[in-house]
């Protein structure tokens, strides 16, 4: 019995069967004709601060919507599907707009152009605007209009040392997903105005990479030089959190040249360190805890460990209703058991290096025959390197169906292994395509038809009476709860800003030395 074999059957059914997981989807709001809208985020929506499952993320086009905690993945997207087809219609009582399909942007207009998210005028709102503002210096809007789907999971009883090996295997392994479902090959040229980039030409309008699997998770995704300068271990809480509180408060000399405030006295950013707050730091799979009103992420972290894993590298599929298959979450819960249970050694900083390199690889290059990529002491092919994961994955597939009753685990692998063997059927390979074959090469053209085929489809199955009776009280109490919290602030913003970015904040004393969260307290973290 191998050991992989050993840690499954260790496993208890009630631990399997506790098995915990939510999504969060972001989509821009587009027009029909494939352009931004620049409409603000609908009011029957409810209140973007406050909603607890509809919110928006970077721009106030661009709406993020948030399951809650699901035992099976059939209960995820069922609420997923439940709340999609309630922002359609709401986007349809107010005109036309529709969620962009893609992962990469719709039609954007100049970037300032591009609206910041706006949350009130409480104190922990304001906050989230001014850090909103602050990635739009550092990084340009464009950018941070890219969406993706978000996968949070977890497994009863796993320890803070057991989280970190999973994320470190994850970390080895991500560029499996990348190019299993990567769906993200071409962008608009307007994504990319005035700025320098390797894409080539694809029709009159559009720009892409022959081979590219997910552009998103490539270099001209959310990478940037600064934080480039990172070499984050993930070999135990305690040197993650050093490497993050010193991203949290060290000054970066490009980030002082902008400066807090500008002359006039607005908010150009929350401070002038490396990253402003935890969020801002990117990668593909984050370690996460749930934090209390007006705690900080990583206070939270350190003080009650690791909760679950948020999985940031998967695309939108534009092919799939809800962005996202059955057949792939349930991969994604295989995966991530895999991640668990196999050997973890330490990370070095030449590894990391080797991970940055074979994630531009394998966003940029994936599908492109031949190319070799480092998996610990050899090279192999992304085909290979797929294929022999899968094969690895069989048994804890046929443990989950064993628990479940159904063969659904062992089909969600057979599905990547088909995508594995016949690169034709990678999501990246049918996008491209569909857009040369179908759209003239207009990546526009493309998901301009799939958003709209999607709409149409989501508005043919409108929410029960009795769901849009729920909704309306969700958005009408999230109005309620805005109103209390900025009904409540009586802290000047800028003392709450700079109590808020307080390293003290950050866990590094005893906690009844720390300040009171409810002193800061906001509704939403930022």
């Amino acid at each position: 019995m191998s050991r992989l074999q050993q840690r499954l059957s260790s496993l208890t059914s009630a631990r399997l069967q506790d098995m915990r997981r939510g999504i969060e989807k972001e989509s821009l709001r587009a027009l029909p004709d494939g352009a931004l809208a620049l409409t603000p985020h609908p009011q029957a929506l409810g209140a973007a601060l406050t909603h607890p499952a509809i919110t928006t993320d970077f721009s106030e086009s661009q709406i993020e919507i948030v399951t809650g905690v699901h035992g099976d993945v059939a209960g995820a997207l069922g609420e997923l599907d439940e709340l999609h087809r309630h922002v359609y219609r709401v986007l349809a009582e107010n005109g036309e707009e529709m969620l962009w399909a893609s992962s990469m942007p719709c039609r954007l207009p100049s970037d300032e152009t591009i609206p910041i998210g706006r949350y009130g005028t409480s104190n922990v709102g304001r906050a989230k605007s001014v850090y909103r503002m602050g990635l739009s210096h550092r990084y340009g809007r464009r950018m941070q209009t890219i969406s993706g789907i978000h996968y949070n999971w977890s497994l009863p009883d796993v320890s803070n040392e057991e989280y970190f090996g999973l994320i470190r295997n994850f970390r080895r392994n991500a560029p499996v997903l990348l190019y299993l479902f990567g769906a993200s090959p071409v962008v608009c040229s307007s994504f990319l105005e005035a700025r320098a980039h390797a894409l080539q030409p694809l029709g009159e309008s559009s720009l892409y990479l022959p081979y590219a699997t997910s552009l998103r998770m490539g270099r001209l995704g959310y990478q940037s030089d600064a934080q480039s300068t990172l070499a984050v271990s993930y070999n135990d809480l305690d040197g993650y959190g050093a490497s993050l509180q010193e991203a949290l408060t060290q000054p970066y000399p490009a980030y002082e040249t902008v400066g807090v405030r500008n002359p006039g006295g607005d908010y150009n950013q929350l401070s002038t360190t490396l990253l402003q707050i935890e969020n801002e730091f990117y990668g593909t799979i984050r370690p996460k805890r749930t934090v209390f009103s007006g705690e900080r992420p990583l206070h939270a972290l350190r003080e009650r460990g690791v909760q679950y894993v948020e999985v940031r590298c998967m695309d939108l599929d534009p092919f799939e209703p809800l962005g996202i298959s059955a057949a792939t979450a349930r991969f994604l819960d295989v995966f991530l058991l895999h991640c668990l249970l196999t050997d973890s050694p330490p990370d070095s900083p030449e590894e990391i290096e080797v991970l940055k390199r074979n994630q531009n690889l394998a966003a940029e290059r994936g599908r492109e025959p031949g190319l070799l990529l480092r998996r610990g002491e050899r090279e192999t092919t992304l085909a290979q390197w797929s294929a022999e994961l899968i094969a690895e994955c069989a048994v804890i597939a046929q443990r989950l169906d064993a628990e479940t009753g159904t063969p659904l685990h062992t089909e969600s692998l057979e599905n990547a292994a088909a995508l594995a063997q016949d690169p034709s059927r990678l999501p990246s390979t049918r996008v491209l395509a569909a857009i040369r074959n179908e759209h003239d090469g207009s990546f526009m053209d493309f998901v301009r038809a799939q958003s709209l085929s999607l709409r149409e489809a989501a508005l043919a199955h409108p929410p029960t009476a009795e769901q849009v009776a729920r909704f309306a009280e969700a958005s009408t109490l999230s109005f309620e709860v805005q109103r209390e919290v900025e009904a409540r602030d009586t802290m000047p913003f800028e003392i709450y800003r700079q109590q808020y970015l307080l390293p003290s904040r950050l866990g590094l004393r005893p906690r009844s030395a720390e300040p009171e969260f409810t002193q800061v307290a906001g509704a939403a973290a930022l």
